[in-house]
């Protein structure tokens, strides 16, 4: 599925208007829920979140706090709701044994690097990871979930699409009312240019704003001169082809798919026969790669993406921030 293009319209008005009746009931119930008191751990607790439906960035943010967390010798562990995985109850992911089937996608990428627990009640999932010894806990989304209270809450926003054209769901991308969301923030992170000019639209409800950019992997420097297939199942495929491009890489061809989509053995043989046939490598993201069997991962080459901070000293304050408000 994808989003309907009026989403991403700021002038749209006709399907805003004709399912704002909608809109207001899922707001006043994304309002209404907000009122719950959460389980407040005995841990610090940072939840990275986002505002709109589809991909922001999220879990590019959280594996670069956790990697700063983990050289300050902090236990961290992640919490994710594992979306697309069949597993519903909290559990901790194993590599070994767990498919993104079982936890989904991000959250394998995750337990490459820390400890980490899926499971749709954050509560249990954050008291299962502090009885197994974390010192830390970071959610990967949930900032619209109150069942576990944050310490500290990072909103997300992509800066090429912004909060699309301003409506709640199903009118537009929107999870709640912005206002709400971003007086609830601690802090906005806003990677990429802001080409929506939402710190302009928003400067009165702002709190603290944070900037990033995106850099493409190292992995992309060897594939300079390559004839290569790019693919991706994101919420915004672009992003990853146009890093790609800016890394020096220019695909043949570029083949979008769903977010969180699981390929089929039909997309694997028209991969393989596309790639085959123009003489190309078949080049994808880690959160792609890894729901694929692991025979058809060694036709793939993997380029990942990390973040750039344009001010280093930001998340190290945030961290300080987190870290400091209980004992250590």
């Amino acid at each position: 599925m994808r989003p309907p293009r009026f989403w991403s319209d700021p002038q749209a008005r006709v399907f805003p208007w004709l399912l704002s009746p909608i809109s207001a009931l899922v707001a006043a119930c994304a309002v209404k829920r907000q009122k719950k008191a959460g389980w407040k751990a005995p841990v610090p607790v940072l939840c990275c979140g986002n505002l709109t439906t589809g991909g922001t960035g999220k879990t590019t943010v959280v594996l670069d706090l956790v990697a700063r967390l983990k050289k300050r010798k902090i236990a961290v562990h992640a919490l994710t709701r594992g979306y697309g995985g069949s597993i519903k109850a909290a559990t901790q992911v194993d590599l070994a044994r767990h498919s993104a089937r079982d936890v989904g996608d991000e959250a394998l990428l995750l337990a490459q690097q820390c400890p980490t627990w899926v499971g749709g009640d954050r509560a249990a999932s954050a008291r299962a990871a502090v009885a197994a010894g974390a010192t830390c806990l970071i959610m990967d989304d949930g900032f619209q979930n109150p069942g576990l209270h944050k310490d500290i809450s990072l909103l997300v926003v992509d800066g090429v699409v912004g909060l699309g054209n301003g409506h709640v769901l199903p009118a537009g991308p929107l999870r709640e009312p912005p206002a709400d969301a971003l007086a609830r923030a601690s802090a906005v992170l806003l990677i990429g240019p802001d080409e929506t000019d939402f710190l302009t639209q928003y400067a009165g409800v702002l709190q603290d704003v944070v900037r990033a950019d995106l850099q493409t992997g190292l992995e992309a420097h060897g594939l300079k001169g390559e004839r290569c297939i790019a693919f991706a199942g994101l919420g915004r495929p672009s992003k990853f082809f146009d890093g790609l491009r800016q890394a020096g890489v220019n695909p043949v061809q570029c083949l979008a798919f769903p977010d969180h989509y699981f390929y089929k053995d039909r997309d694997m043989t028209h991969l393989a026969t596309l790639a085959r046939q123009a003489d190309a490598q078949l080049v994808t993201t880690p959160k792609d790669t890894v729901r694929f069997p692991l025979a058809f991962r060694k036709q793939l080459r993997t380029v990942g993406v990390g973040l750039v901070w344009q001010n280093d000293s930001a998340p190290e304050a945030l961290l300080d921030q987190l870290l400091n408000q209980r004992p250590a």
